[in-house]
């Protein structure tokens, strides 16, 4: 791929003019292998790049130049450019100036987003399963585990589920999530905001219980707190303490060396109750050369005999 098809597929894929948070251009399913270091997020007036690798300085000019011809074009007001491989002053305004409290859109929810953070607050890629979520959350007791901004938790709650139960260890995000309830005017009566450590907090995350969904989106590797090839066990294990007769789980994993069978295999030998019943079809602007080191968003349904 050439720089100018480069610059083609993303107004390709801007063509509709929406607003709502989408990515526009993923390199880092090694699709497009010349730009794997490469993302492009259109949120709202702000065209967001991303830079996984420095470039040398000639293609970042280059880059820079049809990213400004893309704004020009499809009259976004400011363009951002985040350096990810960079710990400090890794965010660059190139064009425009970014308002004081950031507010996007996906399916008409709002959420807050902080450039401020590697992280901005909401990933672009869970767009399904956050859609699988809202559809099945109805009256439903659900437990958010990872729950991080909460992105679950509002699709569920604006979808009429009765409880949320949000657990992540940082208090700061979570503070976060309060706010997304706050600003689509949810009830967060019905809402719980745990920030505790999950594989040390099982009693307390049990009072609420059972639950009728459960999800599970951890880190890949949180270093001190998470790796999925060693703790994701401990949490299967408790599931059938935690879970209703009939609970559906959604379990996430966005670690590219495990697989599918990795977490089938999880289920069988640890909560053989649960059944695999389908993976959740990643976006199509997500493009990938091997689907099992990309997202894989799988849901487990209990089936007690």
């Amino acid at each position: 791929m050439t720089i100018d098809e480069l610059k083609e597929l993303i107004l390709l894929n801007l063509k509709d003019d929406s607003k709502e948070f989408k990515r526009v251009f993923h390199g880092r399913g090694n699709y497009y292998q010349n730009f794997h270091y490469l993302c492009v997020d259109s949120l709202d007036d702000i065209l967001f790049v991303t830079l996984f690798e420095a470039v040398d300085e000639s293609l970042e000019k280059d880059l820079k130049s049809i990213f400004e011809q893309i704004c020009e074009k499809k009259e976004f007001h400011c363009l951002v450019l985040q350096k990810r491989y960079q710990k400090d002053n890794f965010c660059e305004v190139l064009k425009g100036t970014l308002p004081n409290n950031l507010q996007i859109k996906e399916n008409n929810l709002k959420y807050n987003i902080n450039f401020t953070n590697q992280n901005i607050g909401l990933f672009p890629d869970m767009k399904a399963g956050r859609e699988f979520i809202s559809s099945i959350s109805k009256n439903k007791n659900i437990l958010n585990l990872f729950s991080y901004t909460c992105a679950f938790s509002v699709a569920a709650i604006a979808s009429n589920a009765s409880q949320v139960v949000n657990v992540d260890m940082s208090k700061g995000a979570l503070s976060v999530g309060r706010e997304n309830h706050r600003i689509n005017n949810l009830d967060t009566s019905k809402v719980k905001f745990l920030p505790y450590n999950i594989l040390k907090s099982w009693s307390r995350i049990k009072k609420f219980a059972p639950y009728d969904i459960i999800i599970i989106d951890p880190p890949s590797f949180q270093k001190g707190s998470f790796a999925a090839s060693k703790d994701y066990e401990k949490i299967i294990k408790r599931l059938n303490e935690l879970a209703s007769p009939t609970c559906t789980v959604l379990s996430c994993l966005n670690a590219p060396e495990l697989d599918t069978t990795f977490m089938k295999d999880l289920f069988a030998n640890l909560a053989p109750e649960f059944k695999y019943e389908k993976r959740l079809d990643n976006l199509e602007t997500f493009p990938t050369n091997n689907d099992e080191k990309t997202l894989k968003n799988m849901v487990f349904k209990r089936q007690i005999i």
